[in-house]
């Protein structure tokens, strides 16, 4: 059976590397020789994969592909090498397509494929101890009545407005006097 990538079938694939990583910990317990191991799970999976497509109904099956990396949705993957792995679904995380030079309606493709997981669905926020909850709602609470505080503070100190419009330039002749003591 050759690759197959949703519906399309990968043409006169040459070569194809798989790359599949297990997280594993190691604990040391004190006082004792041995350790433990601890399995994390695993990496996604990737793939990388390159051929050759040719003859009359290449470009469209460029094209096709193409479409496929850009629309960047989890599209099915079909291979023997990967069949015992349980993949469903991958995304083609890159695409290289180049003319061959010298003949005609012949591509080179180099396809990067990661396996796309299930994104996991958050825990229950019921869990959520309610005292917690209440201690953000009073703290909101304290802030939007210190909002509408600062109003009334920022209007009271237009009263003081007269008095000082003038300080910025007294402060300014201020500063030239004392220059021009220093200076003569």
């Amino acid at each position: 059976m050759r690759p197959m990538i949703d519906d399309l079938e990968l043409p006169q694939v040459q070569t194809l590397t798989v790359r599949d990583r297990r997280a594993l910990a190691e604990h040391r317990p004190p006082g004792l020789d041995g350790s433990l191991l601890q399995n994390l799970g695993r990496s996604p999976t990737r793939l990388t994969l390159s051929g050759v497509a040719s003859g009359a109904d290449a470009l469209s099956w460029v094209e096709r592909l193409d479409e496929k990396f850009r629309i960047g949705q989890p599209v099915t993957f079909i291979a023997d090498i990967v069949a015992d792995a349980e993949i469903e679904e991958m995304v083609i995380d890159d695409l290289r397509i180049r003319e061959v030079a010298g003949k005609a309606d012949r591509y080179s493709y180099r396809l990067s494929l990661e396996e796309y997981l299930e994104p996991v669905e958050p825990e229950d926020t019921t869990l959520l101890d309610d005292e917690i909850l209440a201690d953000a709602e009073r703290l909101i609470d304290d802030l939007v009545a210190g909002l509408d505080i600062s109003l009334d503070f920022a209007t009271g100190l237009e009263r003081f407005l007269p008095a000082m419009e003038g300080l910025l330039g007294r402060l300014q002749q201020f500063q030239r006097d004392v220059e021009s003591t220093r200076g003569g």
